[in-house]
């Protein structure tokens, strides 16, 4: 026991050696071992080609069976965000020093600035309910294009349906061939929409991975059989740090108020987590609203900062991003950050 325990010293040494010459910034009260970024553990095995899922084993119950853990206090919050000129042209060009980052009104030291290389894992929901009908085909010929244009190999993606009941039509994978058949498969649109449980489960399904979520709904965005609320499903949207696209398509010129709504509800999802609303009215539009999401996710820049250990409250915290070297340039990122109180494993 006592070699062993020499033996897993050295090697947490020899770890953090290693990391510290990264060139990423440590703030001061930051623990040794706060360098690991959350999500850096191993993937689970992969399952059927490129598919993968969770692996019981890295589970939290069973993690705390274990008398032999090390749980690592990683506070890092990833902030993508997409920056624009005065023209809607994406700003490509910028450094760590041209941002500026606060936190609930507070400035914080920006440790980390990449680009869009971070891997993305997708989860796209797929409205069939009976809502649906006029623009049935066209969506599902956009989003073939999209998924072949937006993955690369180091990306995944998953396809939910979405109807009284949500199920997951193909697990996260790279393979365009087996994103394309769960599209084209899909039938007639029938029954009712729980969008919002979709939402819930997508967000639950892509947790586990590393690398930026995000969530595309191609939906009208109207709810209506649900077990959860608005309120709910934005809680866990936020917590579960996902990005949310929507392609919001079946509305008319003269919505009714229900649809009004559900376009004010689109709308508030994607502003709160960082992402954006198309609402097309024609196949073109169809096809240039899933080229901006792909250039949006293409463009990104991927701030990272510590937040201090009090935030460590369960509590929701605000989020601002502005470039300050350009005061016409518009950004958009996420508006806030939950840390959960327990660390994770």
């Amino acid at each position: 026991m006592f070699a062993a325990l020499l033996i897993s010293i050295s090697i947490v040494s020899i770890t953090l050696t290693t990391q510290s010459q990264s060139g990423r910034q440590k703030p001061p009260d930051a623990p040794a071992n706060s360098n690991t970024r959350p999500g850096q553990a191993s993937k689970s095995k992969t399952q059927q080609g490129n598919t993968q899922t969770p692996s019981k084993s890295d589970s939290k119950e069973n993690a705390d069976e274990s008398p032999d853990v090390i749980r690592v206090s990683s506070n890092l919050v990833a902030v993508p965000a997409t920056v624009v000129d005065s023209r809607g042209v994406a700003v490509t060009n910028l450094k760590l020093e041209d941002f500026e980052l606060s936190a609930d009104g507070q400035l914080k030291t920006i440790s980390e600035i990449t680009r869009a290389d971070t891997p993305v894992l997708m989860a796209m929901l797929f409205d069939n309910s009976g809502s649906l009908s006029e623009f049935r085909e066209f969506e599902k010929r956009a989003a073939v294009r999209f998924f072949r244009n937006v993955l690369r190999p180091v990306d995944q993606a998953a396809v939910f349906s979405v109807a009284t009941e949500v199920a997951l039509a193909e697990p996260l994978t790279n393979d365009t061939r087996r994103l394309e058949f769960s599209i084209e498969s899909f039938g007639k649109p029938e029954g009712a929409t729980s969008l919002f449980d979709g939402i819930i489960a997508a967000g639950a399904y892509l947790k586990p991975y590393p690398g930026r979520r995000v969530i595309v709904i191609v939906s009208d965005g109207a709810d209506t059989s649900s077990r959860a609320d608005f309120d709910l499903t934005m809680q866990r949207a936020l917590a579960d740090d996902c990005q949310i696209y929507v392609v919001q398509t079946g509305l008319l010129d003269n919505a009714n108020v229900r649809a009004l709504a559900a376009e004010r509800r689109m709308e508030e999802f994607a502003a709160q987590t960082g992402g954006a609303v198309y609402v097309p009215k024609s196949a073109e539009d169809l096809d240039d609203a899933f080229a901006q999401i792909s250039a949006d996710l293409a463009q990104q820049y991927i701030l990272s900062y510590y937040p201090a250990q009090d935030k460590r409250d369960g509590k929701y915290h605000l989020i601002a991003v502005r470039v300050k070297t350009r005061p016409n340039a518009r950004v958009r990122a996420r508006k806030g950050f939950l840390v959960k109180v327990r660390d994770r494993v």
